[in-house]
């Protein structure tokens, strides 16, 4: 597996940075100090040949010497008629050099469970010093290789969420390879709050997993998020090729009201009305979704062609805009509340555009001033419904409906 891809990650979304992890796990096999050509059955390690008449300890390791391993595997390292007193588990890596696994040791000093699982195609090596009751020390030096993967067996994953963000943010993560197992890899996936708020995942697709807090959250939470996952098994032959982390700050509720057969949308900022804005919608044919849809993207400018939507050059609702200001997405279909100046004297009165809420240029304006990705655009006044998964769509459902798209 080449070593360049592992070591990128994306991070798409609001501006926030990852922290990465590293991948490892195999079949219990014992090790030996002493030579050995026949590696397919445990051996016991040598020990000093200082007379004593305390049992020699003896030093055995999970994996077997020589051999390849499953990249799930765990290794452990246990001592009897003794004790462990240093792990030495190293691997090269062809860009980063030699890199150490970090473990841990129980407090009797009879095992030690490393840290991580396996780097696939990974050369290992662990050395292993223990001692007897009598202090007689004896060493194990053992070898092996992580099973290697081709690139679609390897799942990145990439968390959407971060930055500062509004009050109805998901948390979302994507993956480039679809999961099978999707409870293997929940197991290994943790948001925590503070203040803590009570949550679930829900998975959209084999590739898209979100995470929504119960009531939309408080304004000023600190979001961590751990996506454990690498070398964990994903079924179909497939592993997490990454762990990720990342942050998110929820900052102040926004939220916009809009109803479609008023005609106005009223701002309420920290529970608070701000100000209130006519609009127009979607005209015949063209209506707007009604429904909760979340912020997803903000551009100071940004062309839109009809094409992108499905209506092509001889139709008469055709259009091809170079400069629309201040738009913000509110779904995947295409859907952005931006400035109109070309439908001001319907702004209030009547909706007649394509289906995005045009409001004036000086209403954009502000409104691109004090909304945030994350803030929740809460659209009303339409026959139409918003489909799930067209844009964040977590709000539209009941939380105890939210969960029963978790896989656990």
């Amino acid at each position: 597996m080449p070593v360049s891809r592992r070591a990128v990650v994306g991070f798409a979304g609001a501006g926030s940075a990852l922290v990465l992890a590293g991948c490892a796990k195999s079949g219990p096999t014992s090790l030996t100090s002493s030579p050995a050509s026949d590696t397919s059955a445990p051996a016991v390690a040598a020990t000093s040949a200082t007379p004593t008449t305390a049992a020699p300890v003896q030093l055995t390791t999970s994996v077997t010497d020589g051999a390849t391993v499953p990249v799930d595997t765990l290794l452990t390292v246990t001592a009897s008629h003794g004790s462990i007193t240093d792990v030495a588990m190293t691997f090269t890596d062809p860009k980063a050099g030699s890199q150490t696994i970090q473990g841990t040791m129980s407090p009797d000093n009879a095992t030690w469970t490393a840290g991580s699982l396996l780097e696939p195609g990974m050369k290992y090596q662990v050395v292993v010093t223990g001692h007897n009751l009598e202090g007689v020390d004896a060493t194990t030096t053992t070898s092996f290789t992580a099973q290697n993967l081709s690139l679609k067996q390897q799942i990145m994953p990439s968390i959407v969420s971060g930055g500062t963000v509004g009050v109805a943010m998901p948390v979302v993560v994507k993956f480039d390879v679809p999961v099978t197992d999707k409870a293997a890899f929940q197991k290994h996936m943790t948001v925590a709050s503070n203040p803590a708020q009570e949550g679930s995942w829900g998975w959209l697709s084999s590739t898209e997993v979100h995470w929504r807090p119960k009531e939309m959250w408080k304004a000023g939470t600190q979001v961590t998020i751990n996506i454990d996952v690498n070398s964990i098994p994903a079924g179909n032959g497939t592993y997490g090729q990454k762990s990720v982390t990342g942050t998110m700050t929820v900052g102040r509720s926004v939220i916009l009201n809009a109803d479609l057969a008023s005609h106005y949308m009223t701002v309420v900022i920290d529970g608070a009305t701000a100000k209130t804005i006519p609009i127009t919608g979607g005209k015949p044919g063209f209506v707007s979704r009604s429904g909760k849809k979340v912020l997803k993207e903000k551009f100071s400018s940004l062309r839109m062609n009809s094409e992108t939507v499905g209506i092509s050059k001889s139709s008469p609702d055709y259009y091809d805009l170079s400069n629309v200001q201040y738009a913000m997405r509110e779904t995947d279909s295409g859907e952005f509340v931006h400035a109109a100046p070309w439908s001001v004297g319907s702004q209030g009165h009547a909706n007649v555009s394509h289906g995005c809420i045009g409001v004036s240029t000086a209403n954009g304006a502000w409104l691109f001033a004090n909304c945030k990705v994350g803030d929740l655009f809460n659209v009303t006044g339409t026959s139409r419904g918003l489909e799930k998964g067209n844009g964040w769509t977590d709000w539209n459902v009941s939380y105890d409906e939210f969960r029963k798209d978790s896989a656990l």
